[in-house]
């Protein structure tokens, strides 16, 4: 079975700010579709394609990003481990969703956490799902690799994405409902 394509405006964003279309206290949870109109199914393979945000843009150095695929690289210099989450020019590499609860919930909705996994083999000792750290050189945040999938808690809370739907293109946010201590972080749509 072919993987399907997942596009994506590449958005990631506070969650302080109010939902559209919230109800009584509550987001809207709605089921994510893929490009086929099929819904997205947790444990199987996806590909994510940033989509552009305007009707031109300016890279430097060429080629840009725009339209490519999300894949893993080491952004360390000297370094091969880590692995962090970057955009590169190809089809990028294949993710899986992984809801908090896989075993009652198998489709992905919008507003509520989910784990993301590379789904490739890598030669770094850390496992392939996402999580967002800060970098101890310049406190930026970014999404790196070595989270864990499911075990909801205090020490697992940087694992969690959400999907959120914005017109006709999804966005991600680092914006768990895990902890109830859990700040708003940054605006992370340089992290990628």
């Amino acid at each position: 079975m072919r993987p399907l394509v997942f596009l994506y405006a590449l958005l990631f964003g506070l969650c302080s700010h109010p939902f559209l279309g919230e109800a009584q206290g509550g987001s809207i949870m709605q089921l994510v579709i893929d490009t086929d109109n099929n819904t997205i199914q947790a444990g199987k393979d996806y590909y994510i394609r940033p989509v552009p945000t305007s009707p031109s843009i300016i890279c430097r150095p060429l080629p840009c990003p725009v339209g490519s695929g999300f894949t893993l690289e080491s952004t360390t210099p000297n370094k091969t481990c880590p692995l962090n989450v970057v955009v590169q020019r190809g089809t990028g590499q294949a993710v899986t969703f992984t809801p908090v609860n896989p075993k009652t919930n198998r489709e992905i909705y919008t507003n509520s956490d989910l784990n993301i996994k590379f789904d490739v083999k890598s030669n770094c000792p850390e496992s392939t799902v996402w999580k967002l750290v800060s970098d101890a050189s310049n406190g930026q945040r970014i999404v790196t690799t070595g989270g864990v999938i499911g075990n909801p808690g205090n020490n697992t809370v940087n694992n969690w994405f959400q999907i959120q739907k914005d017109d006709n293109d999804y966005n991600f946010y680092f914006c768990p409902e895990l902890s109830a201590s859990t700040p708003a972080l940054n605006n992370l749509n340089k992290s990628i």
